[in-house]
This record gives structure tokens, sequence and C-alpha cells, in this order.
């Protein structure tokens, strides 16, 4: 495979972060802190939506080519 083709940025693992964040259950194993009236595992789940989107975009813009 010509080396063109491949793409080894270090950037890369910076994509298990969204993975490996929302596997850890002490982080929303409680009721409280409430916001607007959620509990704090469904406020989470959207934090964890936000954290996917960052974390992916700020790799797509780190290992775009540039022309």
């Amino acid at each position: 495979m010509p080396d063109d083709k491949r793409d080894r940025s270090p950037w890369y693992w910076l994509l298990l972060v969204p993975i490996v964040i929302p596997l850890l259950p002490f982080l929303y194993n409680s009721d409280s802190p409430r916001l607007l009236g959620f509990p704090l595992f469904y406020w989470l789940q959207i934090a964890f939506i936000a954290l996917g989107v960052g974390t992916t975009a700020l790799v797509y813009q780190m290992t775009k080519r540039r022309p």
C-alpha cells in the first residue's frame, strides 16, 4: 500500500475518549445534581454526545489534508 494513502496520525488516539468516558459508571451513578429537573444520567448523555461531536470535529480538523 502506498504511503500517501496511509495516515497514522497520533490525533486518532483522541477518538478513544468519547468511547471510554461513557463506559465509566461512577460518572453517572447518581441522581443529583439535577439540571432543569432532569437527573444527572439524562443530561450527562447529552454531554457525552457533545464530547463525541467535539472530539470528532477536532480530530477531523487536525488530520485533514490541506492542498
